[in-house]
Order: structure tokens, then C-alpha cells, then sequence
């Protein structure tokens, strides 16, 4: 679980400009799979004020746990989820 927590971390810090929900959703729509279910059970948490981390990081471990992404696929999805859902933080 701490290389999700690490991801989440990389995932932002690499996470362009915040840039909106259209782009948000544009940006989702490039994702893998295991990214789109991510980026879609994360985005209604997503708001300016919220723990992009936290969410991303819960988000990936309550998927992993439930079987619906597979822990091998979990890092670089919610890397790429959590660049996406930055973008809808605007």
C-alpha cells in the first residue's frame, strides 16, 4: 500500500496546471481501464479544497482491495488518473 501512497505523491507533483472538469474528462478519456475506473470512482470527491493525495490514495486502495484493479496495474493507473483529476480540481 505505500507504493500507492508513493504514486499518488508522483502523480501530482507531475500533474499539469489545473485546467478544469472538459479537460479533466478529455484527459480521462485517454486512460487505460484500470485509470478511467480511478479517475471516475475518485472524480466526485474531487473539489479545490480537497487532498487530491488522500483521494487518489483511498480511491487506488479500495480498488485494489475489491479486485476491480490489479495491484500490479495500480501505480502507473493512478498516476495517470491523478494527473487527469488535478485538472478538474480548478
Amino acid at each position: 500500500m505505500r507504493i500507492i501512497t508513493a504514486l499518488a505523491l508522483l502523480a501530482l507533483s507531475a500533474a499539469p496546471a489545473f485546467a478544469g472538469a472538459a479537460e479533466a474528462k478529455s484527459c480521462a478519456a485517454s486512460l487505460d481501464a484500470n485509470g478511467q475506473l480511478i479517475f471516475n470512482s475518485a472524480l466526485p470527491q474531487v473539489s479545490p479544497t480537497a487532498d487530491l493525495r488522500a483521494v487518489v490514495t483511498a480511491t487506488t486502495k479500495s480498488l485494489v482491495t475489491s479486485g476491480q484493479v490489479p495491484r500490479s496495474a495500480a501505480k502507473p493507473a493512478a498516476m495517470a488518473a491523478g494527473q487527469c483529476l488535478k485538472m478538474a480540481m480548478q
